[in-house]
């Protein structure tokens, strides 16, 4: 009985051991099989690059943009319809600038000291912000050639345009020798035709005040894409801008109002593609 339980052990012990080996084996072969994929991939992807050939099938970028009458942040969502075509998204918040404002500081001195107020602009009435939501085309021009080339595209998008006008604060010096802050559109507007005026409010003032205006927008650009790697987007975008609102936007008070608003721009955008 002792030499079958013995035997019975012996064999339960050898076929652990093989099943162990073989289980070892297919975790070796598995990983191996991982590594060759991904290292076909790369291969495929170094490839594709090489001959200039977009190798991808969504994309996601933040960009920071300088417009000529301001600056804005952008955000874009891209899938591919085919090698040279991608059907782009963006949403965009953008503050607009009037080409007369000037930034200004007022001094005082106080027992030797100058002290220097907030800056402000002299005659603004409304700071001027744009929500804008998108949908366009990405097309390629020129593919990179090699991996120190340049992708080169054509983009063409449009949308809605949400206008956003706050109320421009600045704090002054009354004739109680109080400090308050003042709009031009209050009774004591007067108080900008002085030498009262402290300085700008900054982001402290405007916000429950805010007024909507709807409009449409539309852009057209080139895009150069230097990154080595097409799973990297790092690229520079330059184009024009136009925008269109339902009702008068109104920015200093000495310059006439508008609807129809157009720019140029430069964008430094940064994202990965899949």
């Amino acid at each position: 009985m002792k030499k079958i339980v013995a035997v019975i052990l012996m064999i339960s012990i050898t076929m652990s051991g093989f099943s162990q080996v073989a289980g070892d084996g297919s975790s070796g072969i598995k990983k191996q099989d991982k590594k060759m994929a991904r290292k076909a991939k790369k291969e495929n992807l170094s490839r594709l690059e090489e001959e200039g050939i977009p190798s991808f099938n969504k994309q996601g970028a933040f960009g920071i943009k300088l417009n000529s009458d301001g600056w804005g942040i952008a955000y874009e969502h891209g899938r591919s319809n085919s090698v040279t075509r991608t059907t782009i998204y963006q949403i965009e918040l953008n503050e607009k600038k009037h080409r007369k404002e000037e930034k200004q500081n007022i001094s005082t001195d106080a027992g030797g000291f100058i002290f220097f107020g907030n800056p402000f602009v002299y005659g603004k009435r409304n700071i001027f912000y744009q929500l804008k939501l998108s949908a366009g085309q990405q097309l390629l021009i020129g593919g990179k050639g090699n991996k120190n080339g340049v992708s080169v595209y054509g983009i063409g998008t449009g949308g809605l345009s949400l206008g956003v006008l706050r109320p421009y604060y600045v704090e002054v010096q009354d004739l109680d020798n109080k400090s308050r802050f003042v709009k031009y559109d209050s009774p004591d507007s007067a108080l900008f035709l002085s030498q009262r005026i402290i300085g700008g409010a900054g982001l402290s003032k405007g916000w429950n005040e805010m007024k909507f205006v709807p409009g449409l927008h539309a852009k057209t650009a080139l895009r150069f894409d230097y990154n080595r790697f097409n799973t990297i987007l790092s690229a520079i975008e330059g184009g024009v801008n136009a925008e269109y609102y339902f009702k008068d936007i109104n920015q200093m008070v000495y310059s006439p109002s508008r609807k129809f608003f157009i720019n140029v721009y430069v964008s430094l955008l940064f994202g990965k593609r899949k």
